[in-house]
């Protein structure tokens, strides 16, 4: 089956991590599923653009979002280019169909003061060193929750105080870390009691098993709910406020690309945005001759 080829191709020639498969496999599914509700066929790679529109607009009827059904349609794109290249289509459906414009949700920080009031009232009294290291190292370095959740024993090097992290595409980078943070991994260590299969992980749960992405966002939902009213309370809010944190404090931008395993810079600079934003805020509230509607 084309799907399954596919698939292999992801993860023996493309190298994509599970994760990122899991993902592209997910997004085809659901195209199938749906070729097969309204053509009566399994085999998608005979659909053609009428169909691929359709299955947009159903999904826009089903209050899927923006961003979500861009990341199907690239997903759709990627299969039938495999297809081109391998000679199973000679035009691809999905080629002209553009993404739709959204603007994406301003992802807002934890401030410095509310991070510190987390360490204060939170951490000096948390006697449960896994969580403790989950929010840090996350805060700490900047890694993505699949990133810690798939972090390996090898690559944790506390003696050096330095992590080296597989990221997406599977490219390697290696972040620093404080010494205070490499000797809260290394109590960590006292109490990590793995079971033979997960060894090779650094973060395992109190069962031994490998930590799940789902677990690493209550953990951080929880802590977070503690300081701070804002919505979005997850572990990418404290990757956003890592970045804009090291940034505010002089850090240099193509430094905390290298970082945070950004492929462009312009993906780094996002999080420039948010310290203009904050400085906008200063104004408008501070400067004599600034109106509230004003705008700098």
């Amino acid at each position: 089956m084309m799907l399954d080829k596919f698939l292999e191709y992801l993860q023996f020639e493309k190298r994509y991590s599970p994760h990122t498969i899991t993902s592209y496999k997910k997004d085809l599914e659901d195209f199938s599923y749906f070729y097969l509700k309204t053509e009566s066929s399994e085999d998608i790679s005979k659909a053609d653009k009428k169909i691929i529109r359709n299955f947009i607009v159903e999904l826009s009827e089903n209050n899927i979002s923006k961003r979500s059904i861009n990341r199907k349609l690239s997903s759709l794109r990627s299969f039938y280019h495999f297809l081109l290249k391998i000679g199973e289509i000679k035009v691809s459906p999905a080629e002209s169909i553009s993404s739709l414009k959204f603007y994406p949700e301003k992802q807002i920080p934890m401030s410095k003061e509310e991070m510190q009031l987390l360490n204060d009232r939170v951490f000096d009294q948390l006697h449960d060193l896994l969580e403790k290291c989950i929010m840090e190292v996350l805060y700490q370095t900047g890694i993505r929750k699949a990133e810690l959740c798939g972090m390996m024993f090898e690559n944790v090097n506390l003696n050096g105080n330095g992590l080296k992290i597989i990221g997406k595409g599977n490219k390697e980078r290696v972040i620093p870390i404080s010494e205070d943070l490499s000797d809260l991994l290394k109590s960590y260590l006292k109490i990590r009691h793995p079971q033979t299969e997960y060894k090779s992980y650094f973060f395992v749960n109190k069962k031994g098993k490998k930590l799940t992405e789902k677990f690493v966002y209550v953990v951080v939902n929880k802590y977070l709910s503690l300081i701070t009213t804002k919505e979005k309370r997850s572990p990418h809010i404290l990757r956003h406020s890592f970045a804009t944190h090291v940034l505010d404090n002089g850090a240099e931008i193509s430094k905390v690309k290298k970082i945070l395993g950004h492929s462009s810079l312009a993906s780094t600079q996002v999080y420039t945005n948010a310290n203009i934003e904050q400085l906008k805020k200063v104004f408008n509230q501070a400067h004599p001759r600034a109106s509230k509607n004003d705008e700098l």
